[in-house]
């Protein structure tokens, strides 16, 4: 498979309301007051209100899959805050919220020391896309070392003699202007995670997390910044979350896999790189897709992880949490396609659904 095999016309690629406005504050909330006041205003009682935050690129699915579970458990109203996958974690680990939900898993530090362990729970398959504006180009094959030695700044011009490996395309004699993230971003996470594993100069001067000390570019704030900054400068390049990419019709870049295939982050694409880990999972889901085995395996791809405390002393919280865990790896998974996130592997949400034991909750 190819890039030219997997690339998605633009005429099936859908725009999208992202949802909720954002507050003053700068923080976009997806809290479903309408629903409240709906069940308020016809006498119903809602039981339980379960608070979450976190990953800002999978709120469209998020938001999704809150308001089809109510209609599922009507006593059950979940509120889900889109803050970016940084002030998630922060949120989960100080107790603030119910769930958190994150685009990288928490490594062992933010683990480590915990009063309350906090269980990772992949919910779907996303990627981070390469996004570019040069020559009016719409597709454009990129290497592995070519993309890090961008992002190092040591690529410069867009005639340098590296894109010779991958194109033929003609490309004009001017700078490159980075654009990347700079609030704390799962997706930046992933994107790290893949540049640490294909460059050791990358894994050594940078290294891989949601927030990196960047050598070079602009900064834009969450994939709307970044995108905007990108439509808006020519000659540049950046990274967004898949389904952003093509809600927004950005043009992405193929990239070269391990297998030597160049491929574009697509639905097919994106569950192949899951396909290998599915058969050697960790225990506790805390796994990297990215630079994948297989020919058609994108290589930028990664899980997206609800994260729940492994201790509940609200009994009625704490069950509610669980149905809303069966309900995402059972009818939750069948919405994921229509929003651009592939449904995990079946045998991946098997060994969630054994996994959801591990939550305690306390007798009411």
């Amino acid at each position: 498979m190819n890039a030219q095999s997997t690339h998605e016309t633009a005429s099936r690629r859908r725009n999208r309301n992202r949802g909720c406005p954002i507050d003053p504050g700068g923080v976009v909330r997806c809290v479903l007051a309408a629903l409240a006041a709906l069940a308020l205003h016809s006498g119903a009682h809602a039981a339980v209100l379960l608070n979450g935050s976190g990953s800002a690129s999978a709120f469209p699915l998020y938001s999704k899959w809150v308001e089809a579970f109510h209609q599922h458990e009507p006593e059950i109203l979940v509120s889900y805050a889109s803050t970016g996958s940084g002030p998630g974690v922060a949120n989960i680990t100080t107790g603030t919220t119910d769930f958190g939900a994150s685009d990288g898993p928490m490594p062992d530090t933010e683990l480590r020391g915990l009063t309350v362990p906090i269980l990772h729970f992949p919910s779907a398959i996303g990627a981070v896309v390469v996004t570019i504006n040069v020559n009016h180009i719409d597709r454009l094959r990129l290497d592995p070392q070519t993309i890090a030695d961008i992002f190092l700044g040591k690529i410069t011009n867009w005639k340098d003699p590296a894109f010779r490996r991958n194109t033929t395309m003609p490309l004009p004699d001017a700078p490159i202007t980075v654009v990347h993230r700079g609030d704390p971003s799962g997706t930046t996470y992933i994107f790290t995670d893949y540049l640490s594993k294909v460059s050791p100069e990358w894994q050594t001067t940078v290294g891989r997390g949601p927030r990196v000390k960047w050598p070079v570019g602009l900064v834009g704030q969450g994939d709307e910044g970044v995108a905007d900054l990108v439509q808006h400068t020519e000659n540049s390049i950046g990274y967004v979350e898949l389904a952003y990419s093509e809600q927004h019709d950005l043009p992405c870049a193929g990239v070269l896999n391990r297998a030597g295939q160049y491929v574009l982050p697509s639905l097919a694409s994106v569950r192949a790189a899951a396909a290998a880990a599915a058969a050697n999972m960790s225990r506790d889901f805390r796994v990297s897709l990215t630079d994948a085995d297989g020919p058609d395996a994108y290589p930028i791809a990664s899980f997206t992880w609800l994260l729940v405390p492994a201790h509940f002393h609200d009994a009625a919280r704490g069950e509610a949490m669980k149905k809303f865990l069966e309900w995402m790896l059972a009818d939750g998974q069948a919405l994921a396609p229509a929003l651009l996130y592939a449904p995990l592997p079946a045998q991946v949400v098997a060994q969630e659904r054994d996994a959801i034991a591990k939550v305690h909750v306390d007798a009411e």
